[in-house]
């Protein structure tokens, strides 16, 4: 039978490549480039500041000292590829003294504009761009600082073509990530410029679709990855300041949005300051962006037990985040990470168990392997992952590794008492290959945050296979586990004086070594893994974490 959905996945891989060459040879032109100029604004209608910009910044990444002699050769160093998005950024404009450095940055500028004023592939790209136009318009001021008439010309003419590239290019971008970037620079050039207040008012036209089809209801995004909500939060924000301190009104859909992120990420909120990892989350510690929208005097107060499918159990200093989702939409699935009821667990500042994070930034193999099942803490049977993803290089080149499968999750249930808060659900992943479901029930003790689990392997059909099961728990790394004597329980040191037990009576008990990817970089960790054998019938597997006495 013919894969017609791959064989329409390769046509649309190929077009999309071959017009993507043809733009590129197209954009090099100098017939483009004159396309692109337009009209010089005569004035900045007001200079934003340049402190909401800090979100944006990573500053060990950005640091670097300017000197007079250096400027000359700012351009023509040789530079590896981080380095190069950085200087090529501006955003380290914002760490320079601002008293000392105007002639130097303005000597900067200057020969950019020469050396790159005209389109180039890798300087040009949309994500650097978008944050080059933002770090020029919200440092103005000092760049413009004392030169002459011509100086400023040159200036806003390139930085004008800079925002047409982006305006007219915008319907091609596909990652809703540059999208809002891109957007968020179209939105400011048309608040500080009045000749191009068209720019704003198409910015807001094209925010407002975003909003309505990457949202869900409580404002989580749709391809539920909690770090993509803190890069839009992130935006959302730059975007009703800047509206803000050009005194026009903030549109009620943006204010509403704001406010439902807000939520979601007071939700995740937790003593280690980190997001859980599910579907594509590396780590990143919130603290700084946090400490951020508490200066801009945005509030953390209202919050919700269930965001984007992850149930949240949160007691006293103990944070339990639970996977209860399926897949997203196919075209939002491309960093999606195959760990159904899969879960993390936190007790005061220390994340015990954990996933491996998402490998992205590693290597095409690390990112393929942190989607697999057996890279998060539930089960995997016959070491199959829960979906598949597309392996065809082309699509995955074109599209990302989206998915290629689905399951559904039901029979969720939470439940909360004086002493536990329980929380179980089923999936059917392996309903139709191996005849069972998976039922996964967790527990968390009140008094002591004592965790106890049942994964329940439900025989449905008359599929005759005995399956292999493995459990895993992904051990924080920084944590040691060691195996007692008698073979049925696990020593967890998380400090000198703090140690946990992990313990399944009766199943066979492992300690193995694992990856942690969430760290953009591989780090060795400890896996707890449960192995056995799934008869044909019902098959309860019980574990239990709890604190060392």
């Amino acid at each position: 039978m013919l894969d017609l959905k791959g064989i329409y996945l390769n046509f649309l891989s190929i077009k999309k490549i071959t017009f993507k060459s043809i733009r590129q040879l197209f954009f090099s032109t100098s017939f483009y480039n004159k396309l692109l100029t337009s009209e010089n604004p005569n004035r900045f209608f007001f200079y934003p500041n340049p402190y909401l910009l800090s979100p944006l910044l990573n500053q060990k990444d950005l640091l670097l000292k300017i000197s007079k002699f250096e400027a000359n050769y700012f351009w023509n160093k040789s530079k590896n590829i981080n380095e190069t998005k950085n200087l090529h950024s501006f955003l380290w404009l914002n760490l320079i003294d601002r008293k000392n450095d105007k002639e130097t940055i303005q000597k900067i500028v200057i020969l950019w504009i020469k050396k790159y004023g005209n389109y180039k592939k890798d300087i040009w790209n949309e994500n650097l761009l978008s944050k080059r136009s933002m770090a020029w318009i919200s440092n103005a001021d000092i760049i413009l600082a004392n030169k002459d008439d011509n100086f400023q010309k040159l200036f806003l003419s390139s930085l004008i073509k800079q925002i047409n590239f982006l305006k007219k290019n915008l319907p091609i971008f596909s990652q809703e990530t540059t999208k809002i970037s891109c957007l968020a620079s179209i939105i400011l050039s048309g608040l500080v410029f009045k000749e191009y207040f068209n720019n704003y008012n198409f910015g807001l036209r094209e925010l407002k679709k975003i909003i309505d089809n990457f949202f869900d209801k409580n404002g989580f995004p749709r391809n539920k990855n909690s770090e993509i909500l803190i890069i839009f939060l992130q935006y959302f924000v730059l975007i009703k300041e800047w509206i803000k301190g050009a005194q026009e009104p903030v549109p009620d859909y943006l204010n509403e949005i704001i406010e439902k992120n807000l939520v979601c990420l007071n939700s995740f909120k937790n003593e280690s300051n980190q997001l859980p990892l599910f579907n594509g989350v590396t780590e990143k510690n919130l603290k700084e962006f946090i400490e951020y929208l508490e200066k801009l005097n945005y509030e953390f107060d209202k919050k919700l037990n269930c965001v984007g499918d992850i149930d949240i159990i949160k007691n006293k200093k103990n944070v339990l985040y639970f996977d209860c989702g399926e897949p997203p939409d196919h075209q939002f699935s491309k960093d999606y990470q195959s760990g159904p009821l899969s879960f993390e667990y936190i007790h005061e500042n220390n994340k015990i168990i954990t996933n491996c994070g998402y490998g992205r930034k590693i290597s095409k193999q690390t990112k393929l392997i942190s989607k697999f099942t057996s890279a998060q803490s539930t089960l995997c049977l016959n070491d199959t992952s829960v979906v598949k993803f597309q392996k065809n290089n082309l699509i995955s080149k074109t599209f990302g590794s989206t998915i290629g499968s689905n399951f559904k999750i039901f029979d969720k249930v939470r439940e909360e008492n004086k002493s536990e808060i329980s929380i179980a659900a089923t999936h059917d992943a392996y309903l139709k290959k191996y005849g069972f479901l998976h039922r996964r029930l967790i527990k968390i003790f009140k008094k002591n945050g004592n965790v106890t689990g049942i994964d329940t392997l439900i025989k449905k059909n008359n599929i005759q296979h005995n399956g292999d099961y493995s459990i895993r728990f992904h051990i924080y790394p920084g944590i040691s586990a060691v195996q007692t004597v008698s073979g049925k329980s696990i020593l967890l040191q998380i400090s000198r004086n703090k140690s946990w037990i992990f313990l399944s009576e009766g199943q066979d008990l492992q300690i193995e070594k694992g990856l942690f990817l969430g760290r953009n970089k591989i780090l060795n960790n400890h896996c707890i893994v449960i192995y056995g054998k799934a008869e044909n019938q019902n098959t309860d597997i019980k574990w239990e974490l709890k604190k060392s006495s």
